[in-house]
């Protein structure tokens, strides 16, 4: 009888003076209570060592591969190395570090890629540690996107940031950018664009048959009739009708503050926001420890916690494991999901 393989996960480290490690220690070392999916962890096993150490958790390592990390997984927390080029110590980043985090990045993205690991899971970075040593993208997202998009040989992919949670999924249109440049930034284009990845990806990854779009307004009352702002009627009113006529299930703009309520959230299956914070505060409010980071419009599973690095909390056993798990647990599914519908097609 031939023998499926199913690839393990890959886990960056993120920034290892954060929290990651400690809550990639706390899951694995939990790992047959929680049913973990198994992963690979691709980073640096002498600092993942120390910080075990450190919490006084009793973990084993084991230098692993893509094809050994499942086989190992249930008595060694399996490494693919990505060695730090400085000490790593727990809440003192360190920019000579950067190189290790972002190669653990690329690694996982390559090995995911080539189909050797289902997904990729990323622990938090500290993006102003790694402008420090020359990053050039805003964050996470945008990395992600051009590593897909320098693989796959595409002039440009769109990345569509969709926060996932128990009870809300919501997008936001544009991201990383200051409040004061979202209305030059906003266009029906975009609008429509990230609505219809959004639409394609939920149905492709997640399995919802017809998934329902609310569509946020820009301004306060969704513009009152232009009374505050003219931006909605201009742009995002034509965005959501050309989505209505492409047979995408879509209504907006919404008032973004009767969006969020219990009703209001029963009646589509995710919200397109205008903006990063319109997007991020409901979220976080509604699920801050159980909300994933998932990234859409990739040729790749991509989830994240949807935390940050907490460097004041690295080291001290304090930092909550709950979104991580949510995130590994997310990235799991989605990659059976996608598995199975290929052989089924």
């Amino acid at each position: 009888m031939t023998t499926t393989h199913t690839p393990p996960l890959a886990l960056t480290m993120g920034d290892p003076a954060g929290i990651g490690l400690d809550i990639t220690l706390a899951l694995w070392s939990d790992r047959k209570t929680l049913s973990l999916p198994p992963f690979l962890f691709i980073g640096d096993a002498a600092a993942l060592a120390e910080r075990a150490a450190l919490l006084g958790l009793d973990v084993a390592l084991a230098a692993a591969t893509p094809e050994t990390a499942a086989s190992v997984f249930s008595d060694a927390l399996p490494v693919l190395a990505a060695d730090c080029a400085a000490p790593v110590v727990a809440g003192e980043p360190d920019s000579r570090n950067a190189a290790a985090i972002t190669g653990a990045i690329e690694t996982a993205v390559a090995l995911t890629m080539a189909g050797r690991t289902a997904a990729v899971v990323t622990n938090p970075i500290a993006k102003a540690v790694l402008y420090d040593a020359g990053f050039g993208f805003p964050g996470h997202t945008e990395f992600l996107a051009d590593l897909a998009a320098k693989a796959t040989g595409e002039e440009a992919l769109l990345p569509v940031m969709l926060l996932a949670g128990p009870k809300l999924r919501a997008v936001p249109v544009t991201i990383h950018i200051p409040l004061k440049d979202v209305p030059e930034a906003l266009t029906e284009d975009l609008i429509v664009e990230t609505a219809v990845i959004t639409e394609r990806d939920l149905r492709q990854r997640f399995g919802i048959t017809r998934p329902r779009l609310a569509i946020a307004g820009l301004n306060p009352h969704a513009g009152e009739g232009g009374a505050l702002g003219l931006e909605d009627d201009a742009i995002v009113r034509p965005a959501v009708e050309r989505l209505k006529a492409a047979g995408i299930s879509a209504v907006g703009p919404l008032p973004a503050d009767t969006m969020f309520h219990d009703a209001a959230r029963a009646s589509y299956d995710v919200a397109l926001c205008m903006y990063h914070d319109q997007a991020l505060i409901p979220a976080k409010a509604l699920g801050f420890d159980d909300s994933v980071n998932a990234t859409l419009g990739l040729p790749f599973i991509r989830t994240s916690p949807d935390h940050g690095t907490a460097f004041a909390l690295a080291g001290k056993g304090v930092a909550r494991p709950d979104s991580l798990l949510a995130a590994l647990s997310l990235a799991a599914v989605l990659a059976a999901h996608e598995r199975n519908t290929k052989e089924t097609a």
